[in-house]
């Protein structure tokens, strides 16, 4: 009696497995959930009344080969009875795996909402550190001398600099225009540290109002341009930065002299460059190419992006 009872449970738990799949994988998500509620109720009740059918046959071999049983003789109340059995843990089964769903997305929306809301403060945080150093800022534009002039313009344009990182450089792509001023600030802070030995050059050609690009995108390669050019009197020392476009293409190249003394690991510590490359491949996939040129009286990067 026992292992009748056993196969009886395992013929049904057959069944009943191949109606959950069929539901949880198909009906319930391609039907239920996009709101055809009638075609999911007809797929529903064929699924288990295919299944209730197919056990007739199934129940009747069990009983004829394994336990020598005689058939059935009321086939149609063996049909009836799989149907509501199969009927019942299906429809059990598939409310509790729809109640854990229901708790899982539930905490998931929970925990979303404490990240969104941990982000606003910290953006919050983040506006008001730019509000007090911006304030600090005038106050010391404020205390400095009306006659050195130098100095008042220097932290003007630190001023520029600053805010132009902080306000405008959240966007993937910014106006090129901008990123442009951008440059000749920081090539205007960086003239006013360097005497007459180092000749600064900044061209721009050909630049359409509407071209963007990725903020930032050429700075690096400019502040290691000054950072390593020469002060060497017995020879020129020059820093030259172009940018020129053509439709479709932006060229962009920074080229600057330099000594030899300069020590090998200090210039090959290029943290900025590599983190520059990382993001060219991020925002340019298969759209850039940059070359750079390393000898030892000059370096030399042309940065070209295409499709911009």
């Amino acid at each position: 009696m026992l292992t009748h009872a056993i196969t009886i449970q395992f013929c049904y738990l057959l069944f009943i497995a191949v109606n959950y799949y069929f539901n949880a994988f198909y009906a319930i998500p391609f039907l239920l959930n996009k709101k055809k509620y009638i075609l999911f109720s007809v797929c529903f009740i064929a699924g288990i009344a295919v299944t209730a059918g197919l056990r007739v046959p199934v129940s009747a071999w069990v009983n004829v080969n394994l336990f020598n049983n005689p058939l059935p003789a009321d086939k149609t109340q063996v049909f009836y009875n799989s149907f509501i059995n199969i009927l019942f843990w299906v429809v059990i089964i598939l409310a509790g795996k729809m109640i854990a769903d229901k708790i899982r997305a539930q905490l998931y929306i929970e925990q979303i909402e404490k990240e969104k809301s941990a982000n606003e403060l910290n953006f919050l945080r983040a506006q008001f550190n730019p509000h007090f150093l911006f304030n600090s800022i005038n106050s010391i534009y404020g205390h400095i001398d009306r006659s050195n002039k130098g100095a008042r313009d220097m932290l003007l344009t630190f001023s520029d600099m600053l805010r132009y990182q902080l306000y405008e450089c959240n966007a993937e792509k910014i106006e090129l225009q901008k990123e442009i001023d951008y440059i000749k600030n920081y090539i205007t802070l960086q003239k006013s540290r360097m005497d007459e030995r180092v000749q600064v050059c900044f061209c721009a050609n050909d630049i359409e109002e509407n071209v963007k690009v990725a903020p930032l995108i050429f700075i690096t390669f400019i502040e290691n341009a000054f950072k390593y050019v020469g002060f060497n009197e017995s020879k020129e020392n020059r820093v030259e930065i172009n940018l020129q476009y053509v439709p479709g293409k932006l060229v962009f190249r920074v080229f600057n002299t330099k000594d030899s003394f300069i020590v090998t690991d200090e210039r090959s510590a290029g943290l900025g460059i590599i983190n520059t490359r990382r993001r060219l491949e991020l925002l340019y996939p298969e759209r850039h190419l940059l070359e750079i040129k390393d000898s030892e009286a000059s370096y030399d990067t042309t940065l070209t992006l295409f499709d911009v």
